[in-house]
């Protein structure tokens, strides 16, 4: 299995994770969960969002869930929050769309986890590459990227 820049960074923080293969074009979160034998509840998307302020969010969400737009601006302390057009994800966060990982970005933006992250012992999310995925301990990944966690989901 390739080593991703996410995989390398855990390797180097000395964080203990398991790394996961599936076919890189499935990109839909509840398959990509099956396909690593992992429940939906504890297998992650990342999210990229900008404020009414310009200023740009991750939010962190089960992949079952929906990330509620309300809710991420609340926790985030601004007016109103939205997706960032996809276009814009790889040059703000060298990472493409269904191979976004919220460790590695170009910058480190202000992380929320779903409240939920800490119920489990480990979560799985992208490795920072379509087709890889890493499970790691939420409360180290939270250290890592100094992450918050926030009512921020929404049951699809």
């Amino acid at each position: 299995m390739e080593k991703t820049n996410v995989m390398r960074i855990l390797s180097q923080k000395k964080i203990e994770y398991n790394a996961y293969e599936y076919n890189p074009d499935e990109t839909i979160g509840e398959n990509v969960a099956a396909l690593v034998g992992k429940p939906a509840e504890s297998t992650f998307k990342t999210l990229v969002t900008v404020a009414n302020t310009k200023t740009y969010y991750v939010f962190v969400v089960p992949v079952n869930c929906s990330l509620d737009l309300k809710k991420a601006a609340k926790a985030a302390g601004v007016k109103s929050i939205e997706m960032i057009k996809q276009k814009d994800l790889l040059p703000l966060t060298g990472y493409v769309h269904g191979g976004c990982s919220p460790i590695g970005m170009k910058k480190l933006f202000r992380t929320f986890l779903h409240e939920t992250a800490t119920s489990f012992e480990k979560i799985t999310f992208s490795a920072g590459k379509r087709g890889y995925q890493v499970e790691v301990n939420p409360k180290a990944l939270m250290d890592l990227i100094n992450a918050e966690t926030a009512d921020i989901a929404i049951l699809d």
